[in-house]
């Protein structure tokens, strides 16, 4: 199966440069043209149900697990961010929630399968919990489809904590945990490993500097790039390996007719070879923004996720997650989740589930 981001003033100058978007590629499908700010939509078939706990905007970021020998068992594991009865969600592809995991207020969750833990390669689910500034790291079931702890200790991160995403590197084999800041400050990358007694524990590895707010984040584990969303800047790339250096090259930046702050959720579509897309979803405009995985990431289209039926339309998106893999019936080329801040109708925030089809054709 495929796998699933110290800035410096030199950074901000390289946003400033940054000239006009790419032309569409011709081989992606869309609706209207994709320059400048031209939106397309595409429509949701499965929304989320609501969490048992907490209310309002809670649940905004989600990871997808794709099992390839059934893939109609695939699952959507969901972020709970309530100060109370905060937690993990697991969510089947019918967007009916079949286990939550209640640990803490957490922030943002990725996932990756074939960590070796005890001998047996694990999926590895991590998130960053802000009831304590730490990392939580899970092993998930694909049998029961539940969560079970597996960190060794209370792995501390920067205070305060606010997003994460994970990183198998191509280049060694080891898995790495990102965390980002809430107001600026340090950005660490922290190796993960098993402790030789069943469960995980971290190092750090490295550290970089962001100037304000950054949450969204995610690593490309082909090409061993690491990308971060700077919420009022834009989005910045780095060499995901920890010896890659500390300075960023700008993708692109606020303001300049596609991204409208705040930068939220990013997420790696694959494709063979090194092809496939970027995706980030631009909040302050309620619209989702496709760049070429290669590359400098080109510019390829803009679009929205709009009604269908009782789905009501997605608005202030932030996290997102998306596969190219058979994720079940009505996925089968492959699944991109959005969250959505007002979910009319429920009680807190949900996740609406797009074929990627729709999107990218």
């Amino acid at each position: 199966m495929l796998p699933q981001f110290r800035l410096c003033l030199a950074s901000l100058l390289v946003l400033a440069t940054l000239g006009a978007p790419t032309l569409i590629n011709p081989g992606l499908r869309t609706a209207t043209a994709v320059t400048g700010s031209s939106t397309s939509t595409s429509l949701p078939v499965v929304e989320t149900d609501s969490f048992p706990t907490g209310s309002g905007d809670v649940a905004d970021d989600p990871a997808i697990w794709v099992d390839t020998a059934n893939p109609g068992n695939s699952v959507v594991i969901v972020d709970n961010k309530a100060d109370s009865g905060g937690g993990l969600g697991v969510f089947d592809m019918k967007g009916k929630l079949i286990h939550f995991k209640q640990d803490g207020k957490m922030g943002n969750v990725d996932l990756r399968g074939g960590f070796m833990l005890a001998g047996r390669p694990t999926v590895l689910v991590g998130t960053n919990n802000r009831s304590n500034n730490t990392i939580a790291l899970y092993a998930y079931d694909t049998v029961t489809r539940t969560l079970s702890s597996v960190h060794a200790r209370s792995i501390s991160t920067v205070s305060r904590n606010y997003g994460f995403c994970m990183y198998h590197s191509p280049v060694s084999g080891k898995f790495y945990a990102f965390v980002t800041p809430y107001s600026g400050g340090d950005l660490q990358q922290f190796e993960l490993f098993d402790n030789g007694a069943g469960k995980v524990d971290a190092r750090l590895v490295r550290t970089l500097s962001v100037s304000s707010i950054t949450e969204g984040c995610v690593a490309d584990d082909g090409l061993a790039n690491f990308y971060a969303a700077q919420e009022d800047v834009g989005i910045l790339k780095y060499g995901a390996e920890p010896g890659a250096g500390s300075t960023p090259v700008a993708v692109n930046k606020v303001g300049d007719g596609n991204l409208a702050a705040d930068v939220e959720g990013l997420g790696i579509a694959y494709g063979p070879n090194g092809t496939g897309h970027l995706f980030a979803s631009s909040q302050g405009d309620d619209t989702f923004l496709v760049y070429d995985r290669a590359g400098n990431n080109p510019f390829l289209k803009k679009f929205s996720v709009g009604a269908n039926g009782s789905i009501d339309i997605t608005t202030h998106s932030d996290g997102l997650d998306v596969t190219t893999g058979n994720a079940g019936p009505g996925f089968e080329s492959g699944l991109l989740v959005v969250h959505d801040e007002v979910n009319s109708g429920g009680s807190t925030s949900n996740q609406r589930y797009v074929p990627l089809s729709s999107v990218l054709g």
